[in-house]
């Protein structure tokens, strides 16, 4: 009686949500978003020559943080855009190197390697930061500390 139950249960699951979702292969005019499951290879824009090896991202680790976290211009329903062909962080080269001094903070920011590092490392670094603190907190905890992601040029970069 119980795999008859099953049964029931899973065709009422399919008729329920089944008929509001849709269908592969459907001709609407709608994109359908395209969420990439496993690694994602972090490459410079086409025009710049690379000095380090690509990074091989992570993406479906870092499934448990908010899209809009990396993606601050996603409107939410839309297909995601490469940051470097956006008009976000496309420049290729560092305003720092244009001229003396350093550059304004925002003009740094559109050069593409600067918002990559200070997103990724950044990161890191506050949850590595945290961590310290509730290890020094001697506070009792249920699970293990999340596992923060790497600060140093080769974690990231591997000598190819």
């Amino acid at each position: 009686m119980k795999n008859m139950e099953m049964v029931l249960l899973s065709l009422l699951l399919i008729a329920v949500f089944g008929s509001t979702g849709k269908v592969a292969g459907e001709n609407t005019n709608e994109e359908v978003m395209c969420i990439p499951m496993g690694n994602i290879l972090l490459e410079p824009p086409e025009a710049v020559k690379a000095k380090k090896s690509p990074v091989d991202f992570p993406h479906s680790r870092h499934f448990v943080y908010d899209c809009k976290i990396c993606h601050h211009q996603w409107e939410g329903d839309t297909q995601i855009q490469n940051c470097t062909t956006s008009a976000c962080h496309d420049l290729e080269k560092s305003p720092t190197r244009f001229g003396k001094g350093k550059s304004n903070r925002e003009l740094n920011l559109k050069y593409y390697k600067t918002a990559y590092h200070n997103l990724c490392i950044g990161c890191h670094k506050e949850m590595k930061m945290k961590n310290k603190q509730l290890e020094k907190s001697q506070v009792k905890l249920k699970t293990k500390l999340p596992a923060t992601g790497p600060t140093g040029c080769i974690k990231c970069h591997p000598k190819q």
